[in-house]
């Protein structure tokens, strides 16, 4: 099976060096320095996993050149799905299967779209990573894993084999769940909720759970998304936020989340597909979602500034 790890970072470099470490054939697209110390020192892991340096891996710029994939896993940001979607553009084997990671719920739609529906499953990721160099992933904290499903929710043939292949390599445990798509929006929730109010207080998850205001404040942003999934047709329990708050509480200390870091170092971040997704699907299907409105607007001068769409 041949495999392409469409984006680099502290996500795609994590399990495409497992998947490399079993024997896979990967081949990794990359950019910038990152894609420069790849090509000649390999990609390093390190943290609570265990140390691990490939010192040859197959990376490139251009996803055409090894073409055509069996398995894609895109692992860019929620912003950049449609770039790898048309960069991804005739490079597929006949029958494969293009697994996106992104945190939100709408990257599968995004790349369904362009690549076609048979293509394309839903796919989630838990893992707490990212580059701590160019060419160096540092695992923080979770233990991976991958799930995935078809987009409607059935069991197929190939979702069993993807989650095969994917559980030969250490330190990644795959599944197919029930119904992907509850799968899909419990992580969304999660997601939310630690994004939306660490960019907004700069803290860690230890500092915000541990103070009773925006605690209460974490809890109200969960059960917006919960009540806009149920809008949306998804059938969340009512226990998904109790739950949500257990994963919060359960997670490090010093734990961030990448839409965070991003917002902080002044880049380019998810906002559009986590918290202001929420309040677009909640005006959508009349769902009113207060925490996420306000979150999303005062950001987005933030995000506006780092998109260079304004100036302050």
């Amino acid at each position: 099976m041949k495999v392409c790890v469409y984006g680099s970072g502290g996500v795609g470099a994590y399990f495409g060096a497992r998947l490399v470490e079993s024997g896979a054939d990967v081949t990794f697209i990359a950019r910038g320095e990152n894609l420069g110390v790849m090509q000649n020192a390999g990609l390093k892991v390190s943290g609570v996993s265990g140390p691990l340096h490939l010192q040859n891996v197959q990376v490139d710029n251009n996803p055409s050149r090894n073409a055509p994939y069996n398995l894609v896993i895109v692992a860019v940001k929620a912003w950049q799905v449609k770039e790898a979607g048309a960069a991804l553009k005739g490079l597929l084997a006949e029958n494969a299967t293009v697994v996106p990671l992104q945190n939100g719920v709408e990257a599968s739609d995004e790349l369904a779209g362009i690549l076609g529906e048979p293509a394309v499953v839903t796919g989630i990721c838990g893992i707490v990573s990212f580059l701590k160099a160019p060419g160096h992933v540092y695992h923080a904290g979770v233990d991976p894993f991958i799930k995935i499903g078809e987009r409607d929710g059935s069991a197929s043939t190939r979702v069993s084999e993807v989650v095969e292949f994917l559980n030969h390599a250490n330190g990644v445990t795959a599944s197919a769940p029930d119904d992907i798509r509850v799968a899909y929006w419990l992580k969304f929730m999660f997601i939310v909720t630690m994004s939306g109010i660490g960019s907004v207080t700069r803290a860690p998850i230890g500092i915000c759970r541990q103070n009773p205001e925006i605690r209460s404040i974490m809890r109200e942003c969960a059960t917006e998304v919960l009540m806009v999934a149920r809008a949306c047709g998804i059938p969340l329990q009512s226990d998904s936020v109790g739950n949500t708050m257990k994963m919060l509480d359960d997670a490090p200390a010093e734990a961030t989340a990448s839409m965070q870091r991003d917002i902080v170092a002044g880049k380019p971040s998810e906002l559009h597909y986590q918290n202001s997704a929420v309040s677009r699907l909640g005006k959508r299907f009349g769902v009113a979602t207060p925490v996420n409105d306000f979150i999303s607007a005062v950001l987005k001068p933030q995000e506006d500034r780092a998109r260079s769409e304004t100036e302050f």
